[in-house]
């Protein structure tokens, strides 16, 4: 076990990437840039797969979307990824697939997907590094901030809201409002 994990962290630390003209000087990824690939272990309510899912090899298929989020079992979180799950069919309907990444641990997301049902996968970022290159994790709180990014079919960032908000469903109407403009 020891062995495995040391494995899929070595080759996440081989495999992230990210490409120089998908940050502006400041730091942050602008609509436009080509979307940072990376790797990351996931699971989902049936199964965890370590050699991970890339990036690169989903670009093309349909628009993703990235959906950060602080942590699994949380209120706001479950709310989240709640709603993404009850409007799944709506959001295939748009051509969309949805990846949630936070930095728990692959067993946890597991278990969370099979209690909550999830019909998609979350990625386990346990070290950051992919939350950093989409300037979604926050140094100070040691978690990701929630906040979304649809890449398009071409492998760019057609889409980012960096405030991702459950108060109400106007975030997620805007997200799927920025799906239905890519058709």
């Amino acid at each position: 076990m020891v062995t495995r994990i040391g494995i899929v962290v070595c080759i996440l630390g081989l495999v992230v990437s990210i490409s120089s003209n998908a940050i502006n000087l400041n730091g942050s990824l602008e609509v436009g840039a080509e979307a940072p690939d990376f790797i990351l272990p996931y699971a989902t309510k049936d199964e965890i797969v370590w050699d991970g899912i890339r990036l690169s090899d989903i670009i093309g298929e349909s628009f993703i979307v990235l959906a950060f989020y602080p942590a699994n079992w949380s209120g706001g979180c479950t709310e989240q990824l709640c709603s993404y799950r009850d409007n799944f069919s709506a959001l295939r309907d748009l051509d969309a697939t949805i990846l949630g990444i936070s930095g728990d641990y692959v067993f946890s997301h597991h278990a969370w997907a099979k209690q909550e049902n999830f019909p998609f996968k979350l990625l386990s970022d346990h070290f950051h590094e992919v939350g950093k290159m989409y300037n979604s994790y926050n140094e100070e709180r040691g978690f990701n901030t929630r906040s979304v990014f649809v890449i398009d079919k071409d492998g760019r960032i057609a889409y980012k809201d960096m405030e991702y908000s459950v108060a109400d469903d106007s975030d997620f109407i805007a997200l799927k409002e920025a799906l239905r403009n890519l058709q």
